[in-house]
Formats: C-alpha cells, structure tokens, sequence
C-alpha cells in the first residue's frame, strides 16, 4: 500500500404473546412442503457444448406475473438457478412490490429474511436498511452503486426485481460489506406490446399518477421501446413537509439476429422532500406530525441522470459476450435543525443545531466479460472471466451549526433559517477501481455443482480538503474468494455450503475493512406449485472498522464483529388463490475487542429476533362479479440497542400492513393498500436530542388499466 499527503495533515470531519404467534406462524410456513424444476443437458461422451438451458419463469414476464422467481444474478455475474446457487438470495419481483404496494425500497424488502428496515425512524434521508447485521452495498445491474446509507433513495417502479444476496459477495460484484447486497434489475423493452397506467391517491394529500409501456418499433422485432414514468406529488407526515417525486425512464432495445442484443435506457430522478421529522423532545410523546425544527430551513432535494448500455452476443458453440456501462451524475442536498439536548430543568425547551450537506456526484462504470459453457461426459462447465473499471467522484459539502435557537416544545415559536449556510467543512473524493474476476461452475451428473470466485480491486484514492487545498492519496489491492458447494439430494431439494470474502474501500489513511463468512443451508422447490423455500445458519466477521455510535454520532474504532445467526424464507403460491411470504432471523451479535470498554456487547441496530409473514387470498368472482384478493401482514422487530455501550435501546413492536384488490374488469383493478394498520406507534431510534418514531399508518388507493 503506498500514501502519499500533501500540505500537511489530512482532517477528515466525522461523517410476548403476538411476538410467539408471529414466529410460530413462521416457522411452520417455512417448512411447508416444496418444489423444483429442472432440465437435465447433453451427457455424450467427449466435450461438447451445452444445450441452451432454460429455466421456467425466469424472465422478466414472470416477474410481472409470480411472487417466487427461479433465477438471479445475486451470486456473480452469471444467471443462476436459486435452487441450486450456494447462498441464500432473496428475490422480490414486480408483482410482489405492486401487490404490497411498496413505495420506498425500505418497503420493498421490510419482509426479506435477514433485512433490517426502518431503523432510523422518521429520518427521510436514504434507504435505512441493514443485512445481517451491517449496511449493504446496492449495484444495478451487476454495476456498483455504493452505500445505502449517505445514498440516493432509490425509485422501485424502475425496478424489475430487486435481488438480495445474503452474506459476503465481493468476490463476485466488488466492494460489499459481508452482511449483503442488493442488486437493482433495470426494467427493459420487450418484443411485444404491453402496458399499464395507474392513479394512487391517499394519506397526506398524496396524489400519484405512473405509466410503464412499450412495443416494437419494426415490424421484424429487431428494434423495441420501453416508457416508464411517474409523478408524485404529497406531504409526509410532519407539519411543514413535502414529499414530491418526477421519474421519467425511457428505453431502446435492439436486436440485429437472434443472437446479439443491445439496450440503452435513460431515466431521470427528481425529488423534493423533507429529512425526516429532526425528532421529538426525550420524555415526550407527542404526535408524530408535531415538528420542533424550523420551516425556513427544512428540504432535501435529489437530481440524478443515468445513462446505461447493455450489450450481449452469442458466438456460438457456448461462447457469449456480455458489456454493461453507465455513466451517473447527481446532486443531493439536505438541510433541518435537530434537537441536539432536551432540558430537565421543567423549562420545556430544546437545544437544537442546524445540519446541512450538499453533494455532487458523477460516476462512469463498465463491466466485460466472456462465459463459456461446455460439458465433459457427466460434467457441466460454466466458466467466466471479465474485468471492471469504475470511476467515481464526489464534491461534498458539510454545514454545521451547533447554536441554532432553542425551541419550546410546550408552545413552539419558529425562529428562521440559519443567517448563513456557508460551509464549514468541504471534501472533494475520486476513487478509481480496476477488478479482474474469474466465476467458475462446475456440476456433476446434473447433483453436485461447485463454485468458486476469485476476483482482485485494485483502489486507488484521493481526498482533497477543500477549504486548505490538501491532498491525500491511498492506493490498495484486495484479493477476495467465494466457495461454495451445493448437492441436490432430490429433484426439489438441494442442500449448500459456502465460504466467502469482502472488502470494502476505507477512508484516507486506513486499511480496507474485511469480512469473512461460512454459510450452510438447505432449499426447497416444490414441484406441487410455485415455491421456494430456504433455511441457513451462517457465521460472519468483520474486521479493520470503524463504527459512529447512533447517540453520540462519534467514531469508534472496533478491532472485529461477529455475528452468528439462522434465516427461515418462504415464498409459495400454495395454490391459485393462495400466497404466503413468509420469514424469521435470528441474530448472535458481539463486539469482540478482548480488554476493550465494549467487549462482548451487540452492535447498534443489530436486534435478535425479526419475523414477518405476508399473505393474500383470491375469492373468485366466477362471473357474477370481478376477482377480490384479500392481503394482510405482520412484522414483529425485537428491540436492538442504539448505542455501542448499549445502554439505550429502541422499542419492540409488531407492525400489521393489509391490501385489497378488486378485478373491476378484465385488464381494469382497484387496489387499497394500508402500512402501519393500527398505526403502531414505537421508538425505533433515539439520540442524545431526542426520539425518532416508526412511521405511522399510511392508506392509499389505486386504479390500474393494464393492456
């Protein structure tokens, strides 16, 4: 590793009862009986190349259509079959967002084995959600995106799917914490014509209308387009909010022969909201609209283009080549005053400071490689080699004023904005990545399959103080592996074990932070109806890290963390009426620094048991009147501690979400959809200023033509 600095010294600024229903429900859904398919390839002697394998239900026409997907990406690189992948992934299809009526990707995966949501309660910001334990590293399409946290909010109607890989995955994608990742499926054209237009209208003056269309251009099917597109305009659920959003996607595909394919798709995200609630008094218990920051200063804003480029062309005699390429720019800002102190002299006020951050980001990445599928006797290869580069660069800006004027929370008087918002501190970031990776299968007489990824980053870094002019540089290469095994005992059962690496990129003058994980588990894929079902126990360490506590927001350093822990996942449509979701986790957390003041206590936001279950009933019309699908959920949080001392601690809580869908004709649906039924109210986070509730009860209604 070499560092190089310029100038001087670097300065960087720091950044019961239900509950036993609950999981008894999951648990027996989770062993309910199960399916797979399979399609047995060419076993003549010699070398010769696969026959096209075809996987049911895999495309982007069964996400539409199915809850329980057969195929990801989520390993590597290369499509997989789920059943016989040696991970646990997680798949949420288009259908299963529309039917939840999922507005947010915290939403979208709240009811995924393994996933923490809502953590930070009212804070609006980013995509606040954890994977076993740790924050995720999000790419679309194979190509890197970076953090949830400190992110842009992601939009799920541009989506497809939405994969989640469990665990360790740098060998296959890049930079990851070990926890997971999430991988974003962009929507594309198809060679047909198809299409939907829908109006949502609901809770704090939401009012949302959003197409998705497309059809051939040609009369041949080589060229085809894809429109996809929404507008939002609402409230949040505090006083003095908005909630605002314009998404446009448009899209080119073009196919020349059978065997070469060319996308590009370009989409623009544009958001106008608030960065949550900036909390309420300790000791109060106020409604959740009540706010005690300041009008004049209150707002977060996003602008992001992308432009994307996928490629693929098959040679023949199980060569193919795949590219894919984007180029991103985007400017976030966000700015509020937050409780910062609560009095105890029975005065009824608050200190506050105003926090504000504006960044501008433009990022170029472009993956390539080669996949050579061939058979040996009874041995099925799949192998791929490729390489990545990926250039990101950032301008931050942070303002922080710790003297905003204190409130009253009895009787709030607002006071105005900050007299100034010039910056306080500025950081200009370029981090270039260049990878070589090498995926490998290998399957055995069509039972045993063995995987492994070896992959190398080569990182290189550069922080520049922008209010000093100095310049600091990092240079790193990490090497990181995946191995994994997975046996299909039966045609519908397949049990795997797996070990795999991560590292992620660190700041100036640190080394990168590591993860390791063993993993093993078993799937079930019915051949009785559509369904997956998977259990693992795992257990992951994460190294060289530095955490900031959730109260005092100050760095910690922390030599390793381990977690140890067991996911149940069912995803079954038990018949042609009946679906169920349905998941359980359960987490080990320590802090292992032997001599140090947080030995042997949990991480923050790490809680031990989750539980979800999600089910819908379809009670045919049978012509006398249109289809009515009832659905109705509940997600069960235990408590987790908010500090590293773990001294504080949230709230638990069960969570119950409902739907209902009406088939007013043929291609023609009423749906409601309500989060937060009962409207539960709990402190999911809280700070030396104050507490941060989960969000309250939201209902919303839809009408969707679809041809």
């Amino acid at each position: 590793m070499h560092i190089d600095t310029t100038d001087g010294n670097t300065r960087r600024a720091p950044i019961g009862y239900r509950t036993a229903l609950l999981l008894g429900c999951t648990a027996l859904v989770a062993f309910a009986p199960m399916r797979s398919s399979a399609q047995d390839a060419d076993g003549t002697e010699g070398a010769t190349v696969l026959e096209t394998i075809v996987i049911e239900g895999t495309g982007a026409d069964n996400d539409a259509r199915s809850v329980v997907a057969t195929k990801t990406t989520g390993t590597g690189k290369m499509p997989t079959d789920i059943l016989v992948a040696p991970a646990s992934v997680s798949v949420i299809t288009s259908k299963e967002v529309q039917e939840r009526g999922a507005e947010s990707v915290e939403q979208v995966v709240q009811y995924t084995a393994g996933v923490v949501t809502d953590y930070y309660g009212s804070d609006d910001r980013y995509d606040y959600f954890d994977i076993r334990g740790f924050t995720p590293y999000t790419y679309r399409d194979g190509l890197a995106i970076g953090r949830t946290f400190g992110g842009t909010r992601e939009e799920p109607y541009a989506f497809e799917r939405i994969e989640v890989l469990k665990g360790a995955s740098s060998a296959g994608f890049g930079a990851a914490e070990p926890g997971g990742s999430v991988n974003y499926v962009t929507k594309l054209p198809k060679s047909e014509r198809f299409g939907e237009a829908y109006v949502t209208g609901g809770s704090y003056s939401h009012k949302e209308v959003g197409l998705d269309f497309g059809d051939n251009i040609t009369e041949d099917d080589t060229l085809s387009y894809r429109l996809t597109g929404k507008l939002q305009g609402a409230d949040a659920e505090y006083d003095y909010s908005e909630d605002n959003k314009k998404f446009i996607m448009g899209g080119l595909t073009w196919r020349p022969t059978d065997v070469t394919s060319l996308s590009f798709v370009f989409d623009h995200l544009n958001m106008d909201g608030v960065p949550g609630s900036g909390g309420q008094p300790l000791g109060t218990d106020f409604d959740r609209d009540r706010f005690f920051g300041e009008p004049d200063y209150y707002f977060r804003s996003t602008n992001r283009n992308t432009y994307s480029v996928m490629f693929d062309h098959d040679f023949g005699n199980g060569l193919s080549f795949g590219s894919n390429a984007r180029y991103t720019n985007g400017d976030d800002a966000f700015g509020s005053a937050y409780l910062s102190a609560t009095s105890t002299d029975g005065s009824n006020i608050a200190k506050r400071y105003f926090f504000g951050n504006d960044k501008s980001t433009e990022q170029f990445v472009i993956d390539a490689n080669l996949l050579y599928e061939t058979s040996f006797d009874n041995v099925e290869s799949r192998t791929l080699v490729g390489v990545e580069y990926n250039d990101f660069e950032s301008v931050n800006y942070g303002f922080y004023n710790p003297s905003a004027p204190p409130i009253n929370w009895v009787n709030p008087v607002y006071s105005g904005g900050p007299a100034s918002t010039a910056p306080t501190s500025g950081t200009a970031n370029d981090q270039k990545t260049k990878a070589i990776y090498l995926q490998q299968d290998l399957t055995f007489s069509d039972r045993l399959t063995a995987s492994v990824g070896l992959r190398n980053d080569w990182l290189d870094l550069s922080e520049t103080n922008l209010f000093t002019g100095v310049t600091s540089s990092d240079d790193h290469s990490e090497f990181t592996g995946r191995f994994g095994l997975s046996y299909k005992i039966t045609e519908e059962l397949a049990a795997f074990a797996s070990y795999a690496e991560s590292a992620a990129p660190p700041g100036i003058g640190n080394e990168p932070t590591t993860g390791k994980q063993y993993e093993a588990g078993i799937k079930y894929r019915p051949d009785a109806f559509p369904a997956l079902f998977t259990a693992s126990v795992y257990d992951l360490t994460k190294g060289n890290i530095t955490v900031y506590d959730s109260v005092t927001y100050l760095p910690q350093t922390v030599e390793e963390v381990r977690h140890r822990g067991i996911e149940l996942e069912a995803k079954a449509e038990v018949t042609d009426n009946i679906e169920v979701i349905a998941a359980y986790t359960y987490i080990d957390s320590k802090i292992e620094e032997p001599g140090g003041a947080n030995d042997g206590n949990r991480l923050m936001r790490v809680p031990k048991h989750v539980a979800s279950i999600w089910g819908t009933y379809t009670l045919a019309g049978e012509g006398a009147r249109g289809d009515m699908t009832f659905g109705l959920g509940a997600r069960y949080m235990d408590s987790y501690f908010t500090n590293i001392t773990n001294t504080i601690s949230s709230e638990s809580a069960v969570v119950f979400d409902a739907s209902f869908t009406y088939k007013i004709q043929e291609n023609t649906t009423f749906q409601l959809n309500a989060s937060n039924l009962f409207d539960e109210k709990h402190v999911a986070s809280q700070d030396s200023g104050g507490v941060y509730y989960n969000p309250g009860r939201a209902i919303y209604a839809t009408l969707r033509q679809t041809w």
